[in-house]
């Protein structure tokens, strides 16, 4: 793919068709686009929240914020060894960011951002793209505080890409390519508003998700 001509419009309109692209290294340039057979989702009403989270939620320990740090949760989802984060996709994604689509969850201590987690909201369905770990748990924390921020602003459709065994400790199933596209479409009919400036209490996030 030509990431020249890729613009941000191009890829809110790939998302909204069900694909997304990815690199095969951070040192490679190209993207390619994924439509994957299996798709994973987490339900919005089937979030698994263990009582060893919501303990940690309760403890209040850390500070979670929305839409703070954007770029920094990015650098902290690459800061790996391996991963499909490349430059095209750090400058597309805060293009997005710029544009109002993009979205984060920070998990900070003090001043020190421990976790996180980024995408992108269309209509009522909001695009996982990826999320990390400083401290145990604080990327299972950030999707928490997303869940809640998600089903408290009406969103229908939680796309995590594809399925691993984290995610699907926390409740994500994989359902067909078909029926992906379904609820995509149906998630596209009308918008919801990503309350990014209101904050959640550890309160709030249980209630949202026990509901």
């Amino acid at each position: 793919m030509d990431h020249l001509a890729l613009s941000p419009e191009l890829l809110l309109q790939a998302y909204a068709n069900g694909v997304f692209p990815m690199a095969e290294t951070r040192d490679d340039d190209r993207l390619f686009w994924v439509d994957p057979k299996h798709r994973g989702i987490i339900p919005l009403d089937g979030f698994h929240l263990s009582r060893s989270l919501k303990r940690l939620i309760r403890q209040d320990r850390y500070q979670v914020t929305f839409d703070t740090a954007f770029d920094a949760v990015m650098e902290g989802c690459a800061d790996r060894e391996e991963t499909w984060i490349n430059d095209t996709i750090f400058d597309l994604y805060g293009q997005i960011f710029d544009l109002g689509f993009g979205h984060s969850v920070e998990v900070w201590e003090g001043e020190t951002l421990v976790g996180g987690s980024y995408g992108l909201a269309l209509g009522t369905a909001y695009f996982g793209e990826s999320m990390f770990s400083r401290r145990s748990n604080t990327s299972k924390l950030a999707l928490a505080f997303l869940v809640a921020r998600l089903k408290r602003d009406g969103f229908t459709l939680f796309d995590t890409q594809f399925l691993t065994d984290h995610l699907a400790s926390l409740g994500a199933i994989e359902i067909p390519r078909a029926e992906y596209h379904e609820r995509l479409e149906e998630a596209l009919e009308t918008v919801a508003t990503f309350n990014a400036s209101v904050p959640l209490t550890p309160e709030q996030v249980i209630q949202a998700i026990d509901r």
